[in-house]
């Protein structure tokens, strides 16, 4: 597991002591009303924390909070994982962010310093990135981050607007916004 790190962010792969903050996040109708499309319960949060530290374990990568360094406060979550939680599937880059920081930019510093994460400290080869439809703030941070759009495919049982970016892709647009990665291996 790798803690990452921005100019205003420090990105903490899941522990149990996020709980509070990450429900927070997952119980605002605002923030999951183009993700499940209703507020998610403390228990389902506190399930998806169990899952997220299986899938650092097998694959090396999965779910980080997004701690603002000036009020140390969970604002915002993502991460890469497979779409649909499902192995066989291709790799999503996502994220959510508290309505109160929600235009100031911390979706698209987070999202680059994982796709840095993705694309140098583990290789991986391409990134998906899917969103509702309506969800326009989410489309425009996955332009921002040079995806193509792929089209409207049917991901977690809805028509989603699909994006991608290739290793190559990213490498080639890198300079243009380059994300300041400082990686902190921390042991679960």
């Amino acid at each position: 597991m790798s803690i990452l790190t921005t100019p205003r962010l420090r990105l903490e792969p899941y522990t149990d002591a996020h709980l509070e903050g990450l429900h927070l996040i997952n119980s605002n109708e605002e923030v999951m009303r183009y993700i499940t499309g209703k507020p998610v319960s403390y228990e389902e949060t506190k399930a998806h924390i169990e899952l997220t530290k299986e899938l650092w374990r097998i694959n090396g990568y999965a779910s980080w909070c997004f701690i603002e360094k000036m009020t140390n406060q969970i604002i915002g979550t993502g991460g890469i994982q497979h779409l649909e939680f499902n192995q066989e599937n291709p790799l999503e880059i996502g994220w959510r962010i508290l309505p109160s920081k929600w235009h100031q930019g911390f979706a698209t510093e987070a999202a680059q310093c994982m796709m840095k994460y993705a694309f140098d400290a583990r290789g991986l080869e391409i990134l998906y990135s899917v969103c509702h439809p309506d969800n326009i703030g989410s489309e425009k941070i996955m332009r921002r981050l040079d995806m193509t759009f792929r089209g409207i495919e049917k991901w977690y049982d809805l028509d989603t607007k699909a994006y991608q970016i290739t290793k190559e892709q990213y490498q080639k647009n890198q300079p243009k916004h380059d994300a300041t990665l400082k990686m902190t291996a921390v042991s679960n």
